[in-house]
């Protein structure tokens, strides 16, 4: 039915109109040349003319109900398609602005060590084309596994012990019950290049950064922790507010982000359950 009213849009809409307009003529016409207060369209008509009639007055009047229900789903419908491809853009917005800060860094270590060191450089260039090449790709995608992001957060920590000269008190612990979870990517490097960012990069001695990261069934936890100069003042960045956004178009009341600054010391808490 809704594709032969599509196939006979016009055709359609002309029979219904003449088919509403008949009686309501009629109607109008006899309330006009008559004193009469109500009267019955269908007297003295047969039987069977009657049935018809009423048949094809109710089958009218499903069928343009059929259609304006159907009409109203598909607005529905369309309404939804355009908010999930813009939370899908949104997204893809949000992914792209992780990191440019970090490779910018190792681009510029890269430059000093390609003649001073050329071994350490290419190793180097190794590691930050599998990072490149995991962010463009793997991190465009739904979901990832664990282990693919743990595998990303630990070449970002080497980088950064290649890079620096100083001594820095680097521990990354996992606690993995199950392999297979999946998590949307580049949520935790969000936190940690922060930490290396606001932390590392501007103490010059006792830097140091944990990190724990456990995962159940049901459940994933990440919890970063790094010192930092009171005295640096920093501009705010957008990369807290980018995770923000984040995570609530993927995990909707399914996570619990939490930050906070105590003794130097700045911690972050994520909880997600999946």
């Amino acid at each position: 039915m809704i594709q032969w009213f599509k196939q006979n849009k016009r055709i359609f809409i002309l029979i219904s109109f003449i088919s509403l307009a008949i009686p309501l003529l009629w109607i109008s016409y006899k309330i006009i040349s008559t004193d009469k207060d109500s009267f019955v369209i269908t007297v003295n008509w047969p039987s069977s003319v009657v049935f018809i009639l009423l048949g094809y007055y109710i089958l009218l009047i499903l069928t343009i109900l059929g259609i304006a229900i159907h009409w109203l789903v598909q607005q529905i419908k369309t309404i939804i398609d355009l908010k999930n491809e813009k939370k899908k853009t949104e997204l893809i917005h949000l992914q792209t602005q992780v990191n440019p800060h970090f490779f910018f860094n190792i681009l510029n270590n890269l430059y000093g060590l390609i003649d001073r060191d050329s071994e350490k450089a290419k190793q180097l260039v190794l590691k930050l084309s599998d990072m490149m090449r995991y962010s463009v790709y793997e991190g465009l995608k739904d979901t990832v596994s664990i282990q693919e992001e743990i595998d990303f957060i630990q070449n970002f920590i080497s980088l950064h012990q290649m890079r620096y000269k100083k001594n820095i008190d680097i521990s990354f612990q996992t606690n993995i019950e199950n392999n297979d979870v999946n998590i949307v990517p580049l949520l935790f490097i969000i936190l940690v290049e922060n930490a290396f960012k606001h932390g590392v990069e501007v103490l010059r001695n006792e830097a140091f950064v944990t990190i724990e990261l456990t995962t159940t069934n049901s459940e994933i936890k990440f919890t970063i922790k790094n010192n930092f100069d009171p005295t640096h003042v920093t501009q705010k960045g957008i990369g807290l507010e980018n995770l923000t956004r984040r995570l609530e178009l993927t995990y909707p009341n399914n996570h619990t982000f939490t930050t906070r600054t105590m003794n130097n010391t700045f911690e972050a808490f994520l909880s997600i359950t999946i």
